[in-house]
């Protein structure tokens, strides 16, 4: 793709990131997420192949259909109330109808089909992009409209998605897919949280967004796009492996890695707030998860691939990759544990 292209639509995809951050207007924010769209279809595209078209039109569709829902639901509440205010969101039926729709955007449970076919179609540098990026603005509007919402309705969706995130990836070869479900899983979680405590939700939404860059970065490297792909990753290198198996230990959220700070204080707080049967549910179906990305750690170091050529092998040659921002988001995903209290006491936990 032309320099000059890359860099407009990359700067379309902050800009529009940015407004909705900055907006307290329902269109402001609307049109926000229009250019976040927009900005990523062409990197979507830019393949050439069958599967990237048919990704792209999957999401487009899907994120037309989504900012169709907002509009309708800010025009009602403007209609029935009078305030076009993202936090005068105060109509049942207009909260209602934007947070499904928000739900939709970011591929929440049940309006989550979209996004392991959409991520399945695309590379892993574009599939990083609309895993991480693409979630921060519907997440801004989702933490805004959440107060108004009937709160059975968001803990349903938070544990359908860690349900269906878990469920969902057991049985997929293809590490997009199994990404995708795992974006899925992490998203309940924040969702789960997201009334009771808003700033635990950017919390695990900041340490998701530090795992899942990690994880896409080490598959990048490796060039690996199915779980028999990651048998010859230990040949490649020895050292990113072993990490790669930290990194998704911590995804699924075990002591003494990163990713288990925010499942430990999101269990704590639901518990404080008199739903232990929600914690220990979201607990049981984090076992779900846990099991694939054993399944994965499992085909990384426990399975050789057949390497019986006398030849020099393609993978020891000469690493032309940039791995700082690799390392540093490796790094980070897998020390953090240490700093919870400190992090308890910055959120007042």
């Amino acid at each position: 793709m032309n320099p000059y292209v890359l860099t407009i639509l990359l700067s379309s995809l902050g800009l529009g990131t940015v407004l909705t951050f900055a907006s307290s207007h329902w269109l402001l924010a609307w049109m926000g997420l229009e250019i976040n769209t927009l900005a990523i279809i062409p990197l979507m595209a830019r393949q050439y192949h069958p599967r990237a078209i048919e990704a792209t039109t999957k999401y487009f569709l899907t994120q037309a259909t989504a900012a169709a829902m907002i509009l309708f639901a800010s025009t009602t509440n403007a209609w029935l109330v009078g305030e076009w205010d993202i936090q005068q969101l105060t109509h049942p039926i207009a909260a209602t109808t934007a947070m499904l729709a928000l739900a939709l955007k970011v591929g929440l449970a049940p309006v989550h089909f979209w996004l392991p076919e959409v991520l399945q179609g695309l590379d892993l540098t574009t599939g990083l992009i609309l895993s991480t990026w693409q979630k921060l603005a519907p997440f801004a509007l989702m933490l805004q409209v959440a107060p108004t919402v009937n709160s059975s309705l968001v803990v349903t969706l938070g544990l359908l998605s860690t349900l269906v995130g878990g469920w969902g990836g057991l049985n997929q070869t293809q590490l997009r897919k199994i990404l995708a479900y795992s974006s899925i899983a992490h998203l309940g979680w924040m969702v789960l949280i997201m009334q009771f405590a808003p700033s635990l939700t950017l919390l695990s939404l900041i340490m998701y967004i530090i795992m899942t860059s990690s994880a896409f970065m080490t598959l990048k490297t490796n060039n690996s796009l199915t779980i028999n792909a990651l048998a010859i990753s230990w040949t490649k290198a020895p050292a990113l492996a072993a990490l790669a198996i930290l990194v998704l230990l911590s995804l699924g959220g075990l002591p003494p890695l990163s990713g288990f700070m925010p499942k430990w204080l999101i269990l704590q707080e639901l518990t404080k707030q008199g739903l232990p049967m929600s914690a220990t549910l979201a607990a049981m179906t984090a076992l779900l998860s846990l099991y694939f990305y054993l399944r994965l750690c499992y085909a990384m170091t426990l399975t050789i691939w057949p390497n019986t050529l006398a030849a020099t092998t393609p993978w020891r040659l000469d690493f032309t990759h940039i791995t700082l921002p690799l390392s540093l988001v490796t790094m980070l995903a897998l020390g953090l544990l240490p700093l919870t209290p400190a992090m308890a006491a910055l959120l007042n936990l």
